[in-house]
């Protein structure tokens, strides 16, 4: 930079003879505007944060939802599955540079907890994976944490869903949590989650959100955005600017917490013995429509909410046209307090 200045300061001197003074702001001028460009050029993440992407919260709950109900009904498994996979297209997007994450200091309780967490999220998802599918599986947990539809907490993104009908991350509540792991695979996956942790980044899977083994094909794999095959794992990303790493602009909590787990349920799970309990709505006689916690009648009511099924609509009066009357009653009224008032003086007059 210092051999650009005199440069230009001996050609400004040549060609203009300008006196020192003038050289001297020009000489700042240009110093200023390479100072400036020296900076932009060693932070490259500096427009990051500003060209983050906002989502409204019907939106959220539609990227949330994508692999959820309908959408996550398998359409094939084994072999058959293998071969679908395979002619699912790549999406051709771009695979995302994803940021680090390494905010979570080493030795609080805080991070002991998510350790543990992304630990059995990676060991249980892919025990038996390379190294490259293990870390990928750990980075889908990095990249939930950090994208608004999700939980913001390792433990939040492994464990959502596991009292609901159907979890994100199945080993949560089908009853693998009471096996006891494998020492060599505990370890490695142990690794694996310090280091991810420790803001390691696996490259090759981006800024995905989900996975699913190859040898099943779910409804959901034909409406995300196909990155690659790591291991036996497909991994997919949130099409367009929902998948694209300003999207990913949520921060980290600050807590980690493990949901209550019921162990009763998960050796039911493990057995194959569970059924989930469907509770019917109770219907009041003489109502077709279910009662809900927020409707406000007393419980001798049976009414509460309009009955469409009835024909019967809502009318309110015109407040102009029933301006006649409420001015009538308040007259009558108006003469029958003069009238009490009378009264009373007269009675008060007497005694």
């Amino acid at each position: 930079m210092t051999r650009v200045l005199s440069s230009l300061e001996r050609a400004l001197i040549e060609t203009t003879g300008a006196t020192r003074s003038k050289l001297a702001f020009g000489g700042a001028v240009i110093a200023a505007m390479l100072v400036s460009f020296a900076f932009l050029l060693g932070n490259p993440q500096l427009g990051r944060a500003e060209a983050g992407i906002s989502f409204k919260s019907r939106e959220l709950a539609q990227l949330n939802s994508m692999d959820k109900g309908d959408q996550a009904e398998i359409l094939e498994e084994g072999l058959n599955a293998q071969e679908r996979n395979d002619l699912i297209p790549a999406s051709g997007l771009p695979i995302e540079e994803m940021e680090q994450f390494a905010v979570i200091g080493k030795g609080s309780a805080q991070y002991t907890s998510a350790h543990k967490c992304l630990t059995q999220a990676v060991y249980y998802e892919a025990a038996n994976e390379p190294l490259a599918g293990k870390r990928a599986v750990a980075q889908v947990v990095i990249n939930r944490l950090r994208h608004p539809a999700y939980p913001n907490s390792i433990c939040g993104v492994v464990y959502e869903g596991v009292n609901d009908p159907v979890c994100q991350f199945s080993f949560t509540c089908d009853g693998s949590l009471l096996r006891k792991p494998l020492a060599v695979q505990w370890a490695q996956s142990g690794k694996v989650a310090e280091e991810a942790l420790a803001g390691a980044v696996e490259p090759l899977v981006g800024s995905a959100t989900h996975y699913h083994a190859d040898y099943v094909l779910p409804r959901w794999a034909f409406t995300l955005a196909k990155i690659d095959k790591v291991g036996m794992h497909m991994f997919y990303r949130f099409p367009g600017d929902a998948g694209g790493e300003p999207a990913f602009t949520r921060r980290w909590n600050g807590r980690e917490n493990v949901p209550y787990l019921s162990e009763a349920r998960l050796r039911q799970m493990l057995s194959g013995r569970y059924v989930e309990k469907v509770v019917k709505p109770e219907y009041t006689p003489g109502l077709t429509v279910t009662p809900h916690v927020t409707d406000r009648h007393a419980p001798s009511d049976v009414g509460g909410r309009i009955d469409m099924t009835k024909s019967w609509r809502l009318s309110i009066p015109d407040p102009v046209s029933g301006q006649g009357a409420y001015d009538t009653a308040r007259s009558v009224q108006g003469e029958a307090s003069q009238a009490a008032d009378s009264v009373s003086e007269d009675e008060g007059a007497t005694s």
